[in-house]
């Protein structure tokens, strides 16, 4: 959503007369939850799974391979479905850039890809050579991200265009569901309603979050100023643990949740660790954190309560 906001935005505001081909499994479902897009001539909707939706005829320049489920439930209870999703989608994507002369593709990976974060590992950076457990089912959306990446390489090198690996980790901002998985959205949902914020867990996690306008902002970037076949994490540096996290969501929206640590802490236990080294994203590309936690919390707030 923030990728096609961006993009009228940009068409309008600088009059560059592109024009863009939304593939979505339920075109009436994603005209409903966004009528505004719908009306828009230089936005065409196409119905279909990426793993085989039928080829447009036309040339297309740019790609941006952002379909896959962010879905825990069901990476684990089906983990087969998860797997091929981004498997056979992305291979089936990869043909469709090949016949439609790409220029440049962008392929939204994943943090899983380096498995579980060392605990002295503070920020990962993307020479970090871990990977998940291969014999792990939950481990399908990281393993099946990195075989996308491998088949992105592939491609490129047999079909001549530039592919560019967002590795992205955690963000926040409007559209962010209130009643999945997403810690940070449940905790702003809770605040909220006025309810306790409840941390399933003993709060040492440690997480960062980057929010949503930043994220269109760099991936953006690395579409069109990345080099070719070179990865790049994507979110922020600035890392807190989940205790930290719910006390500033509270403080945020001026709530006055009570917080609940389900579970306490073994000292014995190092806190896990969910955080990007963005230095080569910062320094090869220029690109920077512009939106504060505080401020990205606010708006965040201030969208769902607009709408609904």
């Amino acid at each position: 959503m923030w990728l096609l906001e961006s993009f009228i935005h940009i068409n309008d505001s600088l009059s560059l007369g592109m024009k863009a081909a939304v593939l979505t499994r339920d075109t009436a479902r994603f005209i409903a939850k966004a009528p505004h897009l719908s009306r828009r001539a230089d936005l065409q909707f196409i119905t279909g799974d990426i793993r085989n939706f039928h080829f447009p005829v036309r040339k297309v320049d740019y790609l941006i391979h952002a379909a896959t489920e962010a879905s825990a439930i069901l990476n684990s209870e089906s983990p087969h479905e998860m797997l091929s999703s981004i498997v056979d989608g992305t291979r089936h994507l990869l043909d469709f850039a090949a016949r439609a002369g790409a220029r440049k593709l962008l392929f939204t990976s994943s943090g899983a890809v380096y498995g579980r974060q060392p605990p002295e590992l503070t920020h990962i950076p993307e020479t970090y050579q871990g990977a998940p457990d291969p014999l792990l089912p939950h481990s399908a959306y990281g393993e099946g991200k990195r075989v996308a990446e491998h088949l992105c390489a592939l491609h490129a090198q047999k079909y001549g265009f530039e592919v560019k690996i967002a590795r992205c980790f955690a963000f926040v901002g409007p559209h962010l569901p209130l009643n999945a998985h997403f810690a940070i959205g449940n905790f702003i949902r809770d605040a909220m309603k006025g309810d306790d914020i409840t941390i399933m867990g003993d709060g040492t996690t440690m997480r960062s979050y980057l929010y949503a306008a930043d994220l269109a902002i760099w991936l953006w970037t690395m579409l069109f100023s990345a080099p070719s076949g070179r990865a790049y994490n994507v979110g922020s540096a600035a890392d807190l643990s989940i205790a930290d996290l719910a006390g500033q969501v509270r403080e945020a929206l001026g709530s006055k949740s009570a917080i609940s640590i389900t579970r306490q802490h073994d000292p014995d236990s190092p806190p896990e660790r969910y955080v990007p080294d963005v230095s080569r994203a910062e320094g090869e590309l220029g690109l920077r954190v512009q939106t504060s936690l505080q401020e990205a919390l606010m708006r965040t707030e201030q969208w769902h309560q607009v709408a609904g």
